[in-house]
């Protein structure tokens, strides 16, 4: 239920301060941020447990770059493409960093103010907020050690030399969890001697001292600045890491989660639909944490589905993915999960540990290397390294069962985003994935980086004859995810928050039913997990009788008089009771 609250904005401020700088003057901070954020402290509305989505919302994420044509910006050559082969389907686009950069692919960032000049503008970012909903990331753990602010820091200047953190090597650092196997402390020569600053992620990456307000403070400005351009939603990369406190483990602190709330009101106060987004790649009850109470992330990204369903799909059970979809919690009105199941990163698996046995991953890791993938590993507290990420496109992860490769690559990488577009949540489709690109082995040579295997850069041209091309599995595959997108954002029983119940129709398949909010549609989501054909009973279904039930992506019809449904080897229906075309 949506319930309209004034409240006035100062004292909401304050009191996240407090419980962020208990020590410091909490009214002066709070007059620092409305400054920051252009707004006064007058009362403002705020409705509490708001959906601000529908099923109409489906995300694109992509590089700014990901697309380009000689002698065009690539910003306007991803609008071009967008406007040309993306509507009416896709509702947002997520562009990753699109900041000047020195490494990690603009997750390095040099400056947040400005546009990469190699991809354009802030007038082309503006174009696609015009027509799109724009997600960006805020890079809030970390920027590039080529930054001004870093380099402030190296000459002892303002402002920038209290922004890094710093910590003595002869330290106990052990219980600090890590996403790397690099050194956590980087040697840094400073005007002042030689320091050691905190890098969670690579010494390029030089983790911002939060317990400085000022930091906080220049956070808001940029938020303030996305705004201005028209950025709608907010993707808060590594954001579990941003408090550090000698003796804790420095992941998901209570100050973690006070700034994550206190940003959340200030984009809100500001913007009334903005969205804030989660991005926490870490086993799945901490993820969860980062809902709060309905007042945190209005969205956490849903980490450990691609894992889960990968394995799923290359085992031929969905035993895992079922007994971890019946432990997720719905939920509340004014959240929902950001559902994906390929990035621009690897399929992590910290999200999978104590959802699949350690024989599992172990089968899945070689099962993808022998597909081509390559492995990102992180050091772990005994000393050892354990792997992290797969990085491999989906495509060709998709190529075999742990069997080896087969004839259903195709049928099964098709179910795959048939199961995330029908799950409950906002679906994010990765670009990569869209257009079923495979693994670039060129591109990853070159760089020497396993994450530049899923990260091909499309000339524009050549895609589009490829997506013309109907023998092209390219063109095969983008033309059938696009047409279940447009059969999905037509079903309210497919709302992210409608409800959601899981299916025991056996573990060859993995299946749920969803009903819409006003509970006048329901769909039966039933999807083949195997490579043989799936015989499932009418009657266990449970279809009412006073319903002509269609599956939504054939157009045949079943009722209670049909003994049984036959799935083709990773096929998969979605029956209705009432189907919207």
């Amino acid at each position: 239920m949506s319930v309209s609250v004034a409240r006035p904005l100062l004292p909401v401020v304050i009191d996240h301060l407090c419980r962020i700088y208990p020590e410091r003057d909490a009214t002066e901070l709070a007059d620092q941020i409305f400054a920051a954020m252009h707004l006064d402290h007058e009362a403002f509305s705020s409705e509490l447990h708001r959906n601000k989505w529908d099923e109409s919302d489906i995300w694109v994420i992509t590089y700014g770059d990901s697309i380009s044509e000689a002698g065009e910006a690539p910003l306007k050559t991803l609008k071009k493409f967008s406007d040309a082969y993306l509507k009416p389907e896709i509702s947002g686009i997520h562009i990753l960093p699109f900041f000047p950069y020195s490494s990690d692919d603009g997750f390095a960032v040099i400056n947040y103010s400005q546009v990469n000049d190699s991809l354009g503008d802030w007038g082309d970012i503006e174009a696609i907020g015009q027509d799109y909903d724009l997600m960006a990331d805020l890079v809030v753990n970390h920027c590039s050690q080529r930054s001004p602010w870093f380099e402030n820091f190296k000459q002892r200047k303002d402002p920038g030399k209290d922004y890094f953190v710093e910590a003595d090597p002869s330290a106990d650092l052990s219980d600090v969890v890590r996403p790397r196997t690099s050194p956590l402390l980087c040697e840094t020569q400073t005007l002042d001697g030689l320091r050691h600053v905190w890098c969670t992620f690579s010494h390029d990456q030089v983790d911002l001292d939060f317990s400085n307000p000022a930091v906080l403070i220049e956070m808001i400005r940029i938020i303030r600045r996305y705004l201005d351009q028209g950025v709608r939603i907010f993707r808060m990369d590594a954001v579990a890491f941003v408090w550090k406190e000698i003796g804790t483990n420095c992941v998901h602190l209570p100050q973690t989660h006070e700034i994550v709330r206190l940003l959340r009101t200030m984009i809100e106060a500001h913007t009334d639909d903005a969205i804030v987004i989660t991005e926490t790649n870490v086993p799945n009850h901490e993820n969860l944490s980062y809902f709060g109470n309905a007042n945190e992330a209005h969205a956490v990204y849903n980490f450990s589905l691609p894992p889960l369903l990968l394995h799923a799909l290359v085992s031929g059970t969905s035993e895992h993915l079922k007994r971890w979809q019946m432990s997720m919690p719905p939920a509340q009105t004014g959240t929902f999960y950001f559902n994906f199941i390929a990035s621009h990163d690897g399929i992590g698996l910290r999200p999978a540990n104590g959802l699949l046995s350690q024989g599992d991953l172990d089968e899945l890791v070689n099962t993808m290397q022998s597909f081509g993938a390559r492995i990102s590993w992180r050091a772990v507290a005994d000393g050892r390294n354990e792997p992290y990420e797969i990085n491999v496109a989906l495509y060709d992860a998709l190529q075999g069962t742990s069997k080896g490769p087969d004839r259903w690559q195709q049928q099964r990488f098709l179910c795959a985003h048939a199961v995330m577009l029908a799950l409950e949540g906002v679906p994010g489709i990765y670009i990569h994935s869209l257009l079923a690109t495979q693994n670039d082995y060129e591109r990853l040579e070159l760089t020497g980086q396993n994450r530049s295997i899923n990260r091909h850069k499309w000339d524009f041209s050549a895609l589009t004859g490829k997506l013309e091309d109907a023998t092209s599995h390219h063109a095969q595959c983008f033309s059938t995810l696009k047409s279940l997108i447009a059969i999905r954002v037509k079903q309210p029983a497919f709302h992210p928050n409608a409800f959601q119940a899981v299916l025991h129709l056996g573990d060859e398949v993995f299946a749920f039913w969803r009903q819409s909010l006003n509970r006048n549609q329901s769909v039966f989501c039933i999807h083949n997990m195997t490579d043989q054909v799936v015989v499932i009973p009418i009657n266990s279904i449970n279809l009412t009788s006073l319903d002509l039930w269609e599956d939504l992506i054939s157009g045949d019809n079943y009722s209670v008089e049909y003994e049984s449904l036959s799935i083709a080897p990773y096929g998969f229906v979605w029956l209705t009771n009432r189907a919207v075309r």
